[in-house]
């Protein structure tokens, strides 16, 4: 017994050894070995789960730390590294009851206040973030990682004034924070500084030149400013240090589709999805291929699995908005009206979703139906002229002269400029002169476009 917990150390030395080396395969492999000689040391677990946790295998960690904390319930670290594996699993309610344990264990312990901003902040509890830096703030006034998750937080919420000031605040506390500036370049980016967000990006990268995160960013930023040639380099300069990452080849099928190299685009938006098949953003790239093609099969099938993902995950409403209409240019209407269905249902007073809803409807010739959508949209913003467009051609479409006369004068009122004003004028005015001509046969002379 005691040659195997002997040799069941000596694991554990050579454990943290690989560790520190960065091999984590090899570490697992050595802490396993010291596990089956004894399975009842937590920080052997807790060891275990640190190393799937380095290694981005966050549902693994979690099986080990849980395993630690069977066996000592007490330790408030190992509590904190649960609630930290959850919040990198994108499980931030798990994460914060993890780590509520975790401060009620030692409540002079900063750490788990300043990972609770951060999965606040990705709940969307911006009142509740505060609370939890405010109590940081009490037990460590100048903590820099405080600071820097406030500022996340703050960018998340777009007042991006704060979030640059309090980004400022962990830097100059503690420039040797992982990423500041970088993440401080995403704050004046977005402040519309773009030659400061340069700079920034450029300070990081001298300290780090071979951080992968920056340079995707900072290729990003410069597709933003048309640099395209630089934003190339950065993106082959990536592939270099890791061929397998899928974002610098969904970055370049940009480039070349920005540049009209649309097979080039296409073979690098494939070996992205080839990388990442859950990647958010390739499938909707490749099904408009697919659609510029006049596959419509080709582009049915993917716009359905892009559908799909959309419904069953939290994605932003962006997503939504560019998926809607080329579900229905596919003509996969219903889904569209899914879709929209589902936006609406959780951005009830956001006149967007309506009008995604609306025009979904009408796609499907549920006229009765898209104006209501379309008139609950003019209640949340009255100037909204997609809708009054909408409204203007359902009116027109049923031969209610009178009423799309009142909406496309609301649309010549929002946008005098709008390009739909001199069509639909001719529209109404043409159905008009057949209709009292007795020529005009309901809703068949022309459907017009919604949109």
């Amino acid at each position: 017994m005691m040659n195997d917990w002997s040799e069941a150390e000596s694991h554990v030395e050579r454990a943290h050894e690989l560790y520190e080396a960065g091999r984590w395969d090899e570490a697992e492999a050595a802490l396993r070995r010291a596990l089956a000689l004894n399975p009842y040391r937590a920080e052997w677990y807790f060891n275990l789960g640190l190393t799937l946790e380095a290694a981005g295998r966050w549902d693994e960690a979690e099986r080990a730390l849980k395993q630690a904390h069977e066996l000592d319930a007490n330790d408030d670290q190992i509590m904190l590294l649960l609630g930290m594996t959850c919040l990198h699993a994108g499980r931030a309610r798990d994460a914060l009851r993890w780590l509520a344990r975790a401060s009620s264990m030692n409540s002079d312990r900063i750490e788990p206040f300043v990972y609770q901003i951060e999965a606040y902040a990705a709940l969307r509890k911006w009142d509740e973030a505060e609370q939890a830096f405010y109590m940081a703030m009490q037990i460590d006034a100048g903590h820099a990682g405080a600071f820097a998750n406030m500022g996340e937080a703050q960018l998340a919420r777009g007042d991006v004034r704060r979030a640059i000031s309090c980004l400022r605040e962990a830097a100059s506390r503690e420039p040797a924070l992982p990423r500041i500036y970088a993440r401080l370049a995403v704050a004046y980016a977005e402040a519309g500084r773009t030659e400061r967000a340069l700079e920034l990006y450029m300070r990081q990268l001298r300290d780090d030149p071979g951080d992968i995160d920056t340079l995707l960013d900072l290729a990003c930023l410069l597709i933003d400013m048309n640099r395209l040639g630089e934003a190339h380099e950065k993106l082959r300069r990536i592939l270099e240090l890791d061929s397998s990452e899928a974002d610098a080849h969904f970055y370049l099928g940009e480039i070349a589709l920005c540049c009209g190299r649309h097979a080039e685009a296409e073979n690098a938006f494939r070996q992205a999805r080839r990388l990442d098949p859950e990647h958010p953003e390739v499938g909707r790239r490749l099904a408009a291929s697919a659609l510029r093609r006049g596959e419509i099969g080709e582009a049915r099938r993917l716009l359905r699995r892009e559908a799909k993902r959309a419904t069953t995950s939290d994605v932003p409403q962006a997503d939504f908005a560019a998926l809607i209409p080329m579900l229905i240019e596919a003509r996969l209407e219903r889904d569209a009206v899914d879709m929209a269905r589902q936006q609406v249902k959780a951005q009830p007073d956001d006149a967007g979703a309506w009008q995604m809803m609306s025009t979904a409807l009408f796609n499907t010739c549920d006229i009765q139906h898209g104006v209501r959508a379309a008139r609950h949209v003019i209640q949340l913003n009255p100037g909204h002229t997609g809708a009054l467009h909408n409204l203007a051609l359902a009116a027109i479409r049923d031969h209610h002269w009178h009423r799309s006369a009142v909406f496309i004068a609301c649309l010549a009122k929002a946008n005098t400029d709008d390009p739909a004003l001199r069509r639909l004028r001719v529209l109404r005015l043409l159905g008009r002169t057949r209709s009292l001509a007795g020529r005009l046969r309901p809703a068949r002379f022309f459907k017009g476009v919604f949109r």
